[in-house]
């Protein structure tokens, strides 16, 4: 984190539930200021909680959050978007934030048209591992966005995992499949890998840690390897052994085809959110 940005810079998110405090709760460990910092709730205790958890500026008032802030991160749920920034205009208007979106469906030209003014806005898709710092967004910028305001942004979400950044607007779509929605789809299968674990005899407790421990571990494996998923599979997979009949069952059974179709479904999803949220 720059010197620059770690000092100068003051942030609101307005809304601030675990998403909105992971993120902040990463940045203060990467040495952004408390004071810096401030957080918005519907209620009090919600910011009670915060103010004893992580020491920031906490407050009711949107407005008063965005008025000391130069970067503004919406943390709302996405059908409450509009109302949010329909009452926070005459104010956006006046202090020309970064704005920062974290709701899924929402798009630029929906985010700029509430705002009632033309402002840097940044499209962001993390997601729920960002929870322990191990998560992954998907950035995308609006042409308002300069140099200085993505390097910003790639601070912010680098608090609580990898940054990539995508050069057009509906890729952000393929980000939500891939990764927003991603976490879901290893743990179904963690959950069906531990439910015949069970059922070949091992019992519940046992049958879960083996299959947690070896998910972390093939990730880890991946993570770490300066090959790609594919050529590990293929080391690990001996000629005539019991992974590579377990492999061709998965692949006799279309795994890779219910894999696209549940990633294109994915997709459909979010832009038909997007649709449904622009009226």
């Amino acid at each position: 984190m720059s010197q620059s940005i770690k000092t100068d810079q003051s942030i609101a998110f307005i809304g601030a539930g675990n998403m909105a405090s992971s993120i902040f709760g990463g940045l203060i460990e990467g040495g952004w200021p408390k004071g810096k910092i401030w957080a918005t709730a519907r209620s009090e205790a919600t910011l009670e909680n915060v103010k004893k958890q992580f020491g920031v500026q906490v407050t009711l008032d949107n407005h008063q959050a965005v008025r000391q802030s130069e970067i503004v991160v919406l943390c709302v749920k996405p059908q409450m978007m509009k109302a949010v920034l329909q009452d926070l205009a005459p104010t956006l208007k006046e202090t020309k934030p970064l704005l920062i979106s974290v709701a899924a469906g929402i798009s630029l030209d929906s985010l700029q048209a509430w705002c009632g003014s033309s402002l840097p806005v940044v499209r962001s898709m993390p997601n729920t591992p960002s929870l322990l710092r191990c998560g992954a967004s998907g950035l995308f910028a609006s042409e308002q966005v300069n140099a200085e305001q993505k390097v910003i942004t790639d601070t912010i979400f680098k608090a609580v995992g990898v940054t990539l950044w995508v050069d057009n607007e509906a890729l952000i779509d393929s980000v939500i499949a891939v990764s927003g929605s991603g976490p879901a789809y290893y743990f179904l299968f963690m959950e069906a890998m531990t439910e015949m674990g069970v059922k070949l005899g091992l019992d519940q407790k046992t049958a879960e840690q083996l299959t947690l421990q070896t998910a972390l571990g093939a990730a880890k494996m991946a993570v770490c390897s300066d090959v790609d998923a594919s050529e590990l599979r293929r080391r690990v997979t001996s000629p005539g052994g019991t992974t590579e009949q377990a492999i061709r069952a998965f692949q006799a059974g279309g795994l890779e085809q219910l894999v696209e179709q549940a990633m294109q479904a994915a997709v459909d999803r979010a832009a038909e959110m997007t649709r449904q949220l622009a009226d």
